[in-house]
């Protein structure tokens, strides 16, 4: 369950400091576009991509041909405004009376796509930074590492009652402004309509996609009303990562805020779920309350955790109060790692 703090009734707060992220609804981005993702600090790193995909050297090297590409992909309905009008599928439109494009692929090209959870439960943050930017600054560092690769890299934005697609496009321009869109999306309010969940989400992704390539699904994991703790309980969203991860190399970015983990002793405060109705107040300086809610929040995250690795997915979790730059670098170090060792040839074998 996703919570958000919020004072006793009393007077108004005139000096909240770092708690004022919290005291009300953010009305915009809390990183700016150019702090997203320090280029120079990345300059060492690579992204290994560990599974083998659509070919054996499939992301090592540009398009042979000029253009988006020379493969046809699976038809897909025509967003105005996204999509060229050149591309559109007119024998599909006649049949389904609905515009529809034709997507191509370029040849021997890796294609990211990136899921940004941007419900309520997101706009949480006390380390002066929101969950949903902290994502987005994932999203960018991922981007910015498979630069050099010449991979297209495209995004998808989950709102209570829609999934908004970004076209994914190659180039440094082109991911800056995927991005800046990403950044300008309007805040969602809490109790927003919708019936969207995370696995929807996943699903849609995996329905949309179909050529094999890189997944990154950027949430906190959490589904509104689930109070279940049992590891050996499945959350609702792992059978989907499990299907996407069947075709895909899945990365699972979890985000998370200390405070969530780590209640803090401020007295009485009114904690309530962005996305139900749950509010009560709570005595954060009573000791055994604030040990149970901590034990409480350790068992959620640890069913996370267990719920990415069953479903064969790679996870690394980010905090609101630490370098994500630094934790995700660590990361793809190991990944590195890993990668090394799957690719040894058999012993006797040179490569």
């Amino acid at each position: 369950m996703a919570v958000s703090f919020e004072p006793p009734p009393g007077p108004p707060v005139t000096d909240a400091g770092a708690a004022s992220s919290v005291l009300r609804i953010p009305s915009g981005p809390t990183i700016p576009l150019n702090r997203l993702a320090p280029e120079a600090a990345l300059r060492r790193l690579e992204l290994t991509i560990v599974r083998r995909l659509e070919g054996f050297l499939h992301g090592d090297h540009l398009g042979l041909l000029p253009g988006p590409g020379s493969d046809t992909n699976d038809a897909r309905e025509y967003q105005p405004g996204q999509d060229d009008v050149r591309m559109m599928d007119w024998a599909v439109t006649a049949r389904t009376t609905v515009p529809h494009v034709r997507d191509t692929m370029a040849d021997r090209e890796l294609e990211v796509w990136a899921l940004l959870d941007v419900t309520p439960s997101m706009n949480w943050g006390t380390g002066g930074v929101t969950k949903r930017d902290l994502g987005i600054a994932a999203i960018a560092t991922i981007g910015f590492l498979g630069q050099r690769m010449g991979d297209r890299f495209g995004g998808m934005m989950m709102l209570p009652d829609r999934v908004k697609r970004l076209p994914a496009l190659s180039g440094r321009t082109a991911l800056y402004g995927l991005l800046r869109k990403m950044l300008v999306e309007p805040i969602v309010p809490d109790h927003a309509q919708g019936s969207l969940e995370l696995t929807d989400g996943i699903e849609q992704l995996a329905r949309s996609q179909r050529r094999r390539g890189m997944r990154v699904v950027v949430s906190d994991f959490l589904t509104a009303g689930d109070h279940e703790l049992d590891p050996n309980v499945p959350p609702p969203w792992e059978r989907a990562v499990r299907r996407l991860a069947v075709r895909n190399q899945v990365l699972c970015v979890e985000v998370v805020d200390q405070h969530e983990l780590e209640f803090p002793d401020v007295g009485e405060m009114l904690i309530r779920d962005p996305e139900t109705d749950f509010a009560r107040y709570i005595n954060t300086s009573d000791e055994a309350a604030r040990r149970r809610m901590d034990a409480a929040a350790r068992a959620q995250r640890e069913r996370v955790r267990v719920a990415i690795r069953r479903a064969g997915a790679g996870h690394v979790q980010l905090r609101t109060d630490r370098d994500w730059v630094a934790d995700i670098a660590r990361f793809v170090l190991n990944y590195r790692r890993v990668a090394g060792m799957l690719h040894q040839p058999p012993q006797g074998v040179s490569k």
